[in-house]
């Protein structure tokens, strides 16, 4: 199995930025055109992005402010990666004014995988910073979009 991390520097602090982690309507803000999030431990977490592409899991920990961690998968006809078969691992960490924002995707299948979800995630955590800073992004049309 293998694995992606990625991080960036976000102009906001933990406390803008977890609601668009955990909630529906925050997440929807910069992922996604249908979802629905249950942030506590064995909560539904489920996304349709760019109105074609499904994905469901499950959230695992919420830390308020400091840590969201959820399995992932794609819920469609023959993707190996199924719902809940991954998980991945987001961590805010408070710099000054602003917040280190780590991510980590585990379990994915192959460095193919990897390359696909690496230029999933950049495209979604740029969006993710352009709503933490008070800016829109514009709807979700995808990576490719």
């Amino acid at each position: 199995m293998a694995q992606l991390e990625r991080e960036i520097m976000i102009d906001a602090t933990p406390e803008t930025i977890f609601p668009l982690l955990t909630t529906t309507e925050g997440y929807l803000r910069w992922e996604g055109t249908e979802a629905e999030n249950d942030a506590r431990p064995g909560g539904i977490y489920r996304i349709v992005v760019a109105g074609a592409y499904a994905g469901a899991g499950e959230f695992v920990e919420v830390v308020p402010n400091e840590k969201v961690v959820f399995t992932f998968g794609w819920d469609m006809p023959d993707n190996p990666i199924t719902p809940g078969s991954t998980e991945v691992e987001i961590t805010l960490h408070p710099e000054g004014s602003k917040t280190r924002l780590r991510l980590v995707h585990r379990g994915l299948p192959d460095d193919d995988a990897v390359a696909q979800h690496i230029h999933g995630w950049d495209h979604y955590l740029g969006r993710l910073a352009v709503v933490s800073a008070g800016g829109d992004p514009g709807p979700d049309t995808g990576p490719q979009g």
